[in-house]
């Protein structure tokens, strides 16, 4: 059986819970490949390092500097959008005629199915988010990405079944215009080790370390699109500059490889791998970061207290923040209210995202869809 997984190239966090996706197929013996943008081979060249990689087209967005532009934002790309999802529709048809695979997995690519190949479509955000002014019209969003789904066979959604799960109202909506599966939380931390209590190589200390006592040890995770990346990272560096104790700071750059650098009492990385970053989370008393969906799912299974600052803009990143606040299992701070003493307040707060349940819904789910898929196909 032939695969390609295919995600989106809107930041990290699409790549990231693809990760569980692909292993669960190549235990089951399939034969995969991964579709990607340039700015994600990196990630998957260390994570998967024996799997073919094909380029894939990549929707290259920049997101307007000011959040109270999004909405023209939208209009304004909406062509570009569009011819993107034509033409990843047509490479993947060649793809699957090229190469014949079996089965395409599309993380979040609207376009990315083909009618020779059974076709899943994966995304947490079946309604999609509209700002507060605009809420009536979530309706249309709906309708617009159930439009989307119709060309594929079934839906993969990564969350719980049960309300609220972790995704809240974002992955809960009734209807679908093809069938749905819940499959759980997905995370490339899911099947790590107790090793990750390890301290991480370097100088970062650990929750124990006594010369931490006196501040907060805070891991901050910068990612997203641009400019807002750069804006979120500006931003730390000055805060976590005036907040006593030792943090690290990742920069959300594979790209750059592996390089680490120190300034005042904040150690840089552009990048760690996966075990490292398992163990940074550990040692960290808070993690700070934007909170897209797949970074929540990666929190919930390394126990970490979290900071949400959504990127603005982005109403998907925060409705969640909102919604997993509301339930005690983050803080959220406005991108705007980002400041020394925003933290510091957050800092005296007591939240807990919920420990994922110990089932492997998406291995049963992987399983049937081989099963599936080899029966038509004899």
């Amino acid at each position: 059986m032939k695969v390609l997984v295919a995600p989106l190239d809107w930041g990290l966090g699409h790549a990231t819970r693809c990760v569980p996706v692909v292993r669960e197929f190549l235990r089951k013996g399939a034969e995969v490949e991964i579709a990607v943008a340039k700015a994600n081979a990196a990630f998957f060249r260390e994570v998967f390092p024996e799997v073919r990689q094909r380029i894939a087209p990549a929707y290259n967005i920049v997101y307007p500097k000011h959040a109270i532009n999004m909405a023209l934002w939208l209009v304004q790309k909406s062509s570009h959008l569009n011819a993107v999802i034509r033409f990843e529709h047509r490479f993947a048809e060649e793809m699957v005629a090229r190469h014949g695979y079996d089965i395409i997995v599309s993380d979040n690519r609207f376009g990315f199915y083909s009618t020779k190949a059974h076709s899943v479509y994966m995304t947490h955000q079946r309604r999609i988010a509209f700002p507060a002014a605009f809420a009536a019209l979530e309706g249309l969003g709906i309708r617009w990405h159930n439009s989307v789904m119709k060309h594929f066979d079934e839906v993969w959604v990564p969350d719980e079944e049960r309300f609220q799960g972790y995704a809240g109202s974002l992955s809960h909506v009734s209807g679908c215009p093809v069938p749905l599966k819940f499959v759980g939380l997905l995370s490339r931390f899911a099947d790590l080790d107790a090793g990750t209590d390890a301290g991480v190589a370097g100088h970062v200390l650990s929750r124990d370390n006594p010369a931490g006592k006196a501040g907060q040890n805070i891991l901050a995770v910068v990612s997203g699109v641009e400019p807002a990346r750069t804006q979120f990272e500006t931003k730390l560096r000055e805060i976590l500059a005036q907040v006593p104790g030792n943090h690290v700071m990742v920069l959300g750059k594979p790209q750059k490889g592996l390089n680490t650098w120190t300034e005042g009492n904040i150690e840089f990385h552009n990048h760690l791998p996966t075990e490292e970053f398992a163990r940074a989370v550990k040692n960290a008393d808070w993690v700070i970061s934007r909170g897209g969906y797949s970074t929540v799912m990666d929190m919930a299974f390394l126990g970490a207290q979290c900071i949400f600052v959504p990127t603005p803009g982005q109403y998907e990143q925060v409705a969640l923040a909102k919604d997993l606040a509301s339930s005690g299992y983050a803080v959220h701070v406005p991108a705007q209210e980002l400041s020394l003493k925003s933290l510091e307040k957050a800092f005296l707060a007591k939240v807990a995202l919920p420990v994922p349940p110990r089932e492997n819904v998406l291995r049963e789910t992987v399983e049937d869809l081989l099963k599936r898929v080899s029966r038509a196909g004899a």
